[in-house]
């Protein structure tokens, strides 16, 4: 007989150099929901909203969008995510997975453009979008894992 895993919830993030998409897990880690996205500030004011939005929704992982280049290669942005991951790591003595998010920010503008959301207000719901899928993805491979084993 199986035991029951612990229920945890998700935060799923896309690290933009401005603005970052938050996503969250339900308890039962078999839903993703936006929850919007935030301006970056200093080190200090970054810390009290993690600390804030972790404790709030009870998270006890964080994956963070691994921006890879198309043939798999870390590049610039994709070393600043994994410094903020790193941070995040450390600051809250969470597991942080990183998690490769190739073609997501293409999938998010093609159901902003069939929802027809203008680029105006696009930029943030963009981010909140990839979030979402970055986590609906990292659920369905954590499910699938989870059959097989």
């Amino acid at each position: 007989m199986s035991q029951a895993k612990p229920l945890k919830r998700v935060l799923a993030i896309d690290y933009g150099e401005k603005w970052i998409g938050l996503a969250i897990s339900d308890p039962l880690q078999l839903t993703a929901q936006p929850l919007g996205s935030q301006s970056l500030g200093s080190e200090e004011e970054n810390r009290r909203f993690f600390e804030e939005i972790l404790k709030k929704y009870e998270i006890n992982l964080i994956v963070v969008g691994w921006p890879l280049q198309m043939n798999g290669q870390p590049g610039h942005q994709a070393n600043q995510v994994l410094k903020f991951a790193e941070w995040l790591e450390k600051s809250f003595n969470l597991p942080v997975v990183l998690w490769d998010e190739r073609l997501t920010t293409r999938q998010a503008q093609a159901l902003m453009h069939e929802q027809k959301i203008t680029t105006a207000k696009g930029k943030k719901i963009e981010h909140t979008l990839v979030a979402v899928l970055i986590l609906e993805a990292f659920l369905e491979r954590q499910r699938f894992d989870e059959f097989q084993s």
